[in-house]
């Protein structure tokens, strides 16, 4: 096949590729409770084949598009233009009082003429989905470890992004009616609960503490807007705890460092840690935006901490991540001493609408 053929061969894959992904986001977002946003994105489709810096940049999309979230990038940058007032035309999607297929990819396609340039501008970076409703899944495992390696805990975050799920030591949660962190907090975490009950044991957060690459500063307006853009819009009660975070970070701002995930992990991991506290590496939906020889390091450094391990200084690794495979949210812990074990506890809406426990 000559040179040329081969090149056409590879842009026709990379734009079935593009559209698959955006097909599979539209029918991802509809089946987790967002049909406006489904409509939405499944309205950037026709994008592909026009002129617009947008349709460039997604049909010339390098890669996996799915795991780099693209359609979700173009999605905030969309739903910004509408928090700031700069575009009110795609308040009929958002508030679903507009459905018509033809009439949506009308409505996109005018605002992406009209603000190309700063629509683009939005493909630069990852969303930044700053989920609290994520955490349900993480105190649930919590608890469960509270009872096979004791109930204090020194927590680090990886993907911290604004921080919010590194304040989660001043949530309030409801778990099946097992109770826990703080009473009368803004931020009330209580998701459908679906299998058998949650355990029922104490946990204390002794330090909590995070990383990002970029994090977003919860004190300034803009960037906080910017994390309220990557919000879906059927979702008011997730605007709803984006506001119950930004009010617990103006009370006390969250402890992230600005630093790459690896590095960050092995200097936490080479500190001391206090006897008779279990040290948790925990992140939720970003390992797929951390590039491989960044896991890699990681795995290698919980391995030799595990290795190093005891009964009085445990470790354990608790994740709310994405199974590749099934594309479901996966509830995920590994612990140390005695040899590393693993558990697979349970599965979670992806912003913690729901958490399905396996125990």
């Amino acid at each position: 096949m000559p040179d040329t053929d081969r090149s056409t061969h590879d842009i026709v894959m990379e734009e079935q590729n593009v559209v698959r992904t955006l097909e599979w986001q539209a029918d991802h977002a509809t089946r987790n409770g967002a049909p406006c946003t489904g409509r939405l994105v499944r309205a950037f489709i026709p994008l592909l084949a026009g002129p617009s810096k947008v349709g460039q940049r997604m049909r010339e999309w390098p890669g996996l598009s799915l795991e780099d979230a693209m359609p979700l990038r173009l999605a905030g940058g969309l739903h910004y233009l509408h928090l700031t007032g700069a575009e009110q035309r795609l308040g009929l999607v958002y508030r679903g009082e507009m459905t018509d297929a033809d009439e949506i990819e009308a409505v996109v396609a005018a605002v992406v003429a009209d603000h190309d340039a700063a629509l683009a501008a939005w493909f630069a970076g990852p969303p930044q989905t700053n989920e609290a409703g994520r955490s349900a899944g993480i105190m649930a495992q919590l608890l469960w470890l509270s009872g096979r390696l004791g109930p204090r805990f020194e927590l680090n975050e990886i993907g911290s992004s604004a921080g919010i799920n590194t304040m989660m030591d001043r949530f309030a949660f409801d778990l099946c009616g097992v109770m826990a962190g703080v009473e009368g907090s803004p931020m009330l975490i209580r998701p459908e609960w679906r299998g058998p009950p949650q355990p029922d044991a104490p946990v204390e957060i002794v330090s909590i503490r995070g990383c990002d690459i970029q994090p977003i500063d919860l004190a300034d307006p803009a960037e906080a807007l910017r994390l309220k853009s990557y919000v879906w819009p059927d979702a008011p009660e997730r605007l709803a705890r984006i506001d119950a975070a930004i009010a617990l970070a103006a009370q006390q701002p969250p402890d992230v460092d600005q630093m790459d995930a690896a590095d960050w992990v092995e200097r936490r991991l080479a500190e001391p840690q206090a006897e008779g506290v279990t040290r948790v590496l925990f992140h939720s939906i970003v390992w797929q935006y951390i590039p491989e020889n960044g896991r890699a390091r990681i795995e290698t450094a919980m391995a030799q901490a595990g290795a190093r391990a005891t009964a009085e200084r445990p470790l354990a690794w608790v994740t709310v991540e994405t199974n590749r495979q099934t594309f479901r949210h996966e509830l995920r812990c590994r612990f140390w001493p005695g040899g590393e074990e693993e558990a697979l506890l349970g599965e979670a809406h992806a912003h913690g609408a729901w958490v399905e426990w396996f125990g």
